[in-house]
């Protein structure tokens, strides 16, 4: 703790004013955000030890006259992964852990896919890396709308199956960040949320920055989240998600001013403001350090110039290059609230985009910015990701016309509802319950009450799942029957192909409950 008095000079060292962009930049933002319909994006440069810009353009509620600046508060979801490798960082550093020690030295019942091998061999590093075997977003539907808690959902891991085997392919999971979390707390004695506060976030003084949305409060500079959840396809704003129980995996909310003092000290090997350490200049070689290979496309047309030579996951980032330089970035993504961050070690660039809606313009403007203060040359992302979203759309609908043309509306159940409904189980997820009312099934999950759904008959012994909040994935929800004709299993599986990977219904094998 005598370092404290070091790592708060650097406090006093950060401008606390907001620092207009260009007038080029502005006007592109601008530009994009009417491209995409986007309600309000936070942008935030920094290079070189200074803070080059930061600020907000658009409003935080559509509809609404509150404008996004620098200090509104976003969910910046995956980019919190970052903040949870510099906390175990910073416990190796106080001789607190290894990064190489097994989970089950911290965590003795942990255990992962009934693998006794994966389950002695993972260690605190695996945690963070993706390539535990478990199949990508593996998991999800535990904290995505339920109201689990992180001890249960990091115990429920023992019942998901490994897809492939330990450390051979990477696969994206955000269920092993909780356990991160579980471990800073056995290691430290604190819980996540508190660590970070006091260990990152109050020697940084990044003031607004916390873990719960709880700590929201009327008339607080907090954007609100929006999506396109009716046919008119308009931005609206719905809730935010409640994601506490991911913690170390998604559950920071912050400004770009904020972040800006993040970037900064990741920008300087956990250095702050030249005197104090957050952490030790080999942590953040440990942390920028690729743990596995990213399988890297060859990507077309206007996203060319995207084509990368390398690309890998490391602690808590994703790393590869661009334009001959060394790209430390993420991304993360709740409802209605996407991000982007990017370092460029090499030039001591750091750049932050943090938006309210459920459009592209989180990347557009990222990569626009990166190629503004590299001097690389103009490609106008907006237009390539706005028909990108586009064609993301177009298939969507495509898909959605071809199973309509294809459904057999003359062949019924096999039986009567009445004999449908009643309680399932799943060894990983646990209950759910149809009940007949008015005539329809109604879906209700037991620890998820936001995936209430109306159960439309589609064709044969398949139904398909409406969900009652709008902006959660629709599923075909199937039933297979004994030769006897009583229900055996009930399976489930997203619709659209643009399903995020976190509604992982196909993970579930519901069977009636004894």
């Amino acid at each position: 703790m005598r370092r404290l008095p070091l790592l708060l000079t650097f406090v006093l060292a950060l401008p606390l004013h907001a620092q207009a962009a260009p007038r080029e930049v502005d006007a592109y933002v601008t530009q994009a955000l009417k491209r995409f319909g986007q309600p309000g994006v936070g942008i935030a440069v920094v290079k070189e030890g200074k803070v080059v810009f930061q600020q907000g353009w658009g409003v935080r509620r559509v509809g609404a006259p509150a404008k996004v600046d620098h200090e509104t508060l976003f969910q910046i979801a995956s980019n919190s992964k970052a903040v949870t490798a510099a906390a175990l960082a910073i416990l190796v550093d106080d001789g607190k852990l290894k990064w190489d020690d097994p989970v089950t030295d911290y965590l003795p019942w942990f255990r992962i896919g009934g693998d006794a091998y994966i389950t002695r061999e993972m260690t605190v590093r695996d945690l963070l890396v993706h390539r535990s075997g478990l199949s990508l977003g593996a998991g999800d539907l535990l904290w995505w709308f339920g109201d689990f808690t992180r001890e249960e959902i990091a115990r429920r891991i023992r019942y998901l199956t490994p897809a492939t085997s330990f450390r051979s392919h990477y696969a994206y999971d955000n269920v092993l960040y909780v356990v991160a979390g579980e471990v800073v707390k056995a290691a430290s004695g604190m819980e996540w949320d508190d660590f970070v506060r006091s260990r990152i976030f109050q020697p940084l003084g990044m003031q607004s920055a916390n873990t719960t949305v709880r700590d929201f409060r009327p008339g607080d500079n907090v954007a609100v989240p929006h999506a396109r959840v009716s046919t008119t396809g308009a931005m609206e704003a719905i809730g935010w998600d409640t994601v506490d129980n991911i913690g170390g995996g998604a559950a920071v909310n912050a400004s770009v001013s904020d972040w800006a003092r993040w970037l900064m000290v990741q920008l300087d090997s956990g250095r702050v403001d030249g005197g104090g350490r957050l952490w030790q200049e080999r942590q953040t070689r440990a942390m920028w350090n690729p743990e596995i290979n990213i399988p890297v496309g060859i990507p077309t047309g206007a996203f060319a110039p995207l084509r990368a030579n390398f690309n890998g996951y490391a602690l808590g980032w994703s790393i590869r290059d661009y334009r001959g330089l060394k790209l430390v970035t993420h991304t993360g993504g709740l409802a209605g609230m996407l991000s982007r961050v990017f370092l460029v070690p090499e030039k001591k660039l750091g750049i932050v985009v943090f938006t309210n809606g459920e459009t592209n313009a989180f990347n557009a403007l990222g990569w626009w910015m990166l190629d503004y203060y590299l001097g690389a040359p103009r490609t106008d992302w907006a237009a390539a990701f706005a028909e990108s979203g586009d064609a993301t759309l177009a298939t969507d609908r495509a898909f959605e016309d071809s199973a309509a043309a294809a459904r057999r509306k003359d062949v019924g159940p096999s039986l009567p509802l009445a004999s449908l409904a009643g309680r399932y189980t799943d060894a990983w997820y646990g209950d759910v319950t149809l009940t007949l009312e008015e005539g329809r099934l109604v879906l209700r999950w037991s620890r998820s009450p936001g995936l209430t759904a109306d159960l439309e008959h589609w064709q044969y012994d398949t139904f398909r799942a409406r969900m009652r909040v709008k902006y959660a994935a629709d599923a075909f929800v199937t039933f297979q029957l004994t030769h006897e004709g009583r229900v055996d299993r009930m399976l489930m599986a997203p619709v659209l192909p643009s399903t995020d990977f976190s509604f992982d219904y196909q993970d579930l094998l519901f069977r009636p409950a004894p």
